[in-house]
């Protein structure tokens, strides 16, 4: 018996961590997500160079009008916000990306992106063990991937922290920026995820 997923999903509501405030982005954060994305060291495994300014507003203005999980290639962009202090006001330290990749299959994507400063921290586990949790609980998807540079280790490492095994290693798949770059693919299923984080 095959268990379908429940959609559609609407994100109303921020996801609260120990840390971070995982939440939809606005115009406010431009700055804040400017400061990391227009790094060559945070693009280099990405598919874009990095962005100017204006470049970053526009993406965030078509993140923020995307809420609603319900159709083949939706997806949401997640701000992780680090709350305000006494002595520090809250900012976006990075990113976490998750899309539908198929509803038929009951399959999810997700994705990442940090700020330099705030790397090995545990930031990035937090928020994505978060988002699914919220893909397997929430939205009772089957299945969750993750695509990437293999070269990217810091991101391989994330994965399998999150209980992701590799699935695949595809050699020279795609043009990427001027030459040809290879794929790796880590994936994890609902059963896999439950069974090691009870609640």
């Amino acid at each position: 018996m095959i268990d379908r997923a429940t959609l559609p999903f609407v994100f109303e509501h921020p996801l609260v961590t120990e840390r971070l405030v995982l939440r939809l982005m606005t115009l406010g954060d431009v700055d804040d997500v400017f400061a990391y994305s227009s790094l060559e060291e945070v693009c280099r495994y990405q598919l874009h160079e990095p962005r100017t300014r204006d470049e970053v507003a526009e993406q965030i203005a078509n993140h923020s009008a995307a809420a609603t999980l319900a159709k083949d290639g939706d997806y949401l962009q997640f701000a992780l916000e680090l709350p305000a202090t006494a002595d520090e006001p809250a900012r976006v330290i990075g990113d976490s990306y998750f899309s539908l990749g198929s509803v038929e299959n009951s399959r999810g994507v997700i994705g990442w992106t940090m700020h330099p400063d705030f790397m090995g921290r545990g930031y990035a586990t937090e928020a994505a063990s978060t988002v699914l949790d919220t893909a397997f609980r929430t939205l009772r998807l089957h299945r969750v991937m993750a695509e990437l540079d293999p070269r990217n280790t810091a991101s391989i490492a994330l994965c399998k922290r999150l209980g992701m095994r590799e699935e695949a290693y595809f050699v020279q798949d795609l043009a990427f920026k001027g030459e040809w770059g290879d794929t790796g693919v880590y994936a994890i299923l609902r059963d896999e995820w439950v069974a090691a984080h009870p609640q």
